[in-house]
């Protein structure tokens, strides 16, 4: 293998690969990228064995090949090497030498026989999604997955897809995130699966605003092929919960507030809070808010925004944290929240998604 590349192509393909590779891994293989150079494109990948990412620039090949690289210590090398063009070609026994008139570099790597070889998926059917419009629900749902690994199919966001709607669903079991989206090709599949969180953050790093994405799916893996980029992940195994049976019929009892303004208000409060006093009260008046938060031994917190309220006056406590998640995630600029009495759950609905947050109890 030989060929000439653009030091900030590799090292934006680098960037793109490395970020799922963990030097904890009990093979070695897995701390390494490989390296394919063919048809006047260089190929890198990256597995942790649960995703794999692969990433595609043009490199001008003398000749094809491929070897596996330590993926830190390449990395390092590329990034402080002193030219734009950097030489790389391979020798016996696997030594890489990275190399331009004034500065060279060789060091040992393994051959590609050893690097865990990617699913494919072939004969299987390919969907196509706006990558803009998933990246938008991505932003709206993956705030609410569970971190708790005893709640295993919670790790994650369900996709589902029948004909031309595709559903986003994510819950930790105190709130609810449901997007849901028309596709711009009806597909007549159906699908229905648990995508990893940490696949969920490759793919948010990956997604751009312009041009679709092709999705093909396996019995336990799914292949998000983005063009230059392309993403494989093993799926979360298991029954999600029947999220259908948790929405709430829709309130007349609303409260429109300002976006923004009820955004820096509650990040203000969510100040004082602590781990055992996180609960932030509202006491909702008409055509009033207050907002309220009181630690022992920290301190105290008040403000009042106008809003528009016609129902009857109530207390209420909400984590903070739950707010400011959907509050800097909607593009809205006012947000209507659905607020029955001080036990039961605020929601948030505007055209396409419903965000279910449960009441804290007061201190």
């Amino acid at each position: 293998m030989k060929f000439k590349v653009e030091k900030s192509h590799l090292i934006n393909a680098l960037q793109t690969v490395q970020n799922i590779i963990t030097t904890k891994s009990a093979l070695p293989i897995l701390s390494h990228i490989l390296m394919e150079a063919q048809s006047g494109a260089l190929k890198l990948t990256a597995t942790d064995l649960d995703i794999g990412i692969t990433c595609v620039i043009p490199v001008d090949i003398q000749e094809a090949g491929a070897i596996t690289v330590a993926a830190k210590r390449f990395s390092d090398i590329i990034k402080e090497f002193p030219v734009e063009i950097i030489n790389l070609a391979i020798k016996k026994n696997n030594q890489v030498i990275i190399d331009s008139d004034m500065c060279q570099f060789k060091i040992m790597g393994l051959a590609k026989e050893e690097f865990p070889k990617l699913p494919e998926f072939k004969d299987r059917k390919v969907i196509k999604i706006d990558q803009q419009v998933l990246k938008q629900i991505l932003s709206l749902t993956s705030f609410a997955v569970s971190l708790d690994e005893t709640r295993y199919v919670l790790n994650g966001i369900l996709f589902k897809i029948s004909k031309n709607i595709l559903t986003l669903v994510s819950t930790d079991g105190k709130r609810l995130a449901i997007a849901e989206r028309k596709l711009s090709v009806e597909s007549d599949a159906e699908i229905s699966m648990i995508v990893p969180l940490k696949t969920i953050h490759e793919l948010n790093r990956s997604l751009q605003d312009t041009g679709e994405l092709s999705l093909v799916v396996s019995s336990n893996q799914a292949l998000f092929d983005l063009g230059k980029v392309g993403i494989v992940s093993r799926l979360i195994e298991g029954e999600f919960p029947d999220y259908k049976q948790v929405v709430p019929p829709v309130s007349e009892n609303k409260m429109k507030v300002d976006r923004s303004q009820l955004l820096l208000a509650v990040k203000r409060a969510a100040l004082l809070a602590t781990v055992d006093y996180q609960a932030v009260k509202f006491e909702v008046f008409k055509n009033k808010l207050a907002i309220s938060k009181s630690t022992p031994d920290v301190g105290e917190f008040h403000e009042e925004l106008p809003v528009e309220y016609q129902g009857r006056e109530l207390v209420i406590g909400f984590n903070p944290v739950y707010l400011i998640d959907i509050l800097k995630n909607l593009n809205d600029e006012t947000v209507s929240i659905e607020l029955v009495d001080g036990e039961k759950p605020g929601v948030v609905r505007v055209s396409g998604y419903v965000y279910i947050v449960l009441p804290m109890r007061l201190n």
